[in-house]
């Protein structure tokens, strides 16, 4: 479904998806199936975007943001795509962000150019990343700094690899695992 005041000038949009309105999507742009794209987001050329991904109000997705699947992204967080910018002068090629399968991004967080965000990480409301974020990872502050872990199953973990009830984990090829 797309609403009546979307701007969508793309054709490669998965079945099940749904544009609100104000969006606007560029022709280059991919998105795949069963995704949420919430009013008010932009979306530009080179951005490719997986299946069953949540894009909340007021995001801006530009040249070289790559979602995979069931990535959300939450209310106003801004992504960047060029670490020099200036009026008029563009880049050859922009910075590629690649947020990975399963990751969450908190409300209003920052996202700074050329990184990447791994598997299944949490990047808390507010908080501004300045470089690459490893798997399984629970990231905030400003800048954004590791605070824990997560499992796939979502339970967090504190930096010594213990949930809320005590019980130890282990990283087993950076995947948090209960022993």
């Amino acid at each position: 479904m797309i609403h009546e005041t979307a701007d969508v000038q793309t054709d490669r949009i998965g079945d099940e998806t749904t544009i609100w309105q104000y969006c606007v999507v560029l022709s280059g742009a991919t998105i795949g199936q069963r995704c949420n794209v919430n009013c008010h987001v932009f979306i530009e050329n080179d951005v490719v975007i997986g299946d069953d991904v949540t894009v909340k109000s007021g995001v801006q997705l530009w040249d070289g943001i790559r979602l995979e699947d069931r990535v959300f992204v939450g209310p106003n967080v801004t992504f960047t795509n060029d670490p020099l910018p200036r009026s008029k002068q563009y880049p050859d090629e922009f910075h590629q962000t690649v947020v990975r399968k399963g990751a969450s991004i908190g409300s209003n967080a920052t996202i700074l150019s050329g990184l990447e965000i791994g598997r299944n990480v949490l990047i808390g409301a507010g908080a501004v990343v300045t470089k690459d974020v490893d798997p399984h990872t629970v990231w905030y502050g400003n800048p954004a700094q590791h605070q824990g872990y997560i499992t796939e199953d979502n339970v967090l973990l504190d930096l010594d690899l213990r949930d809320e009830d005590g019980n130890q984990y282990e990283l087993i090829q950076k995947e948090p695992v209960l022993q």
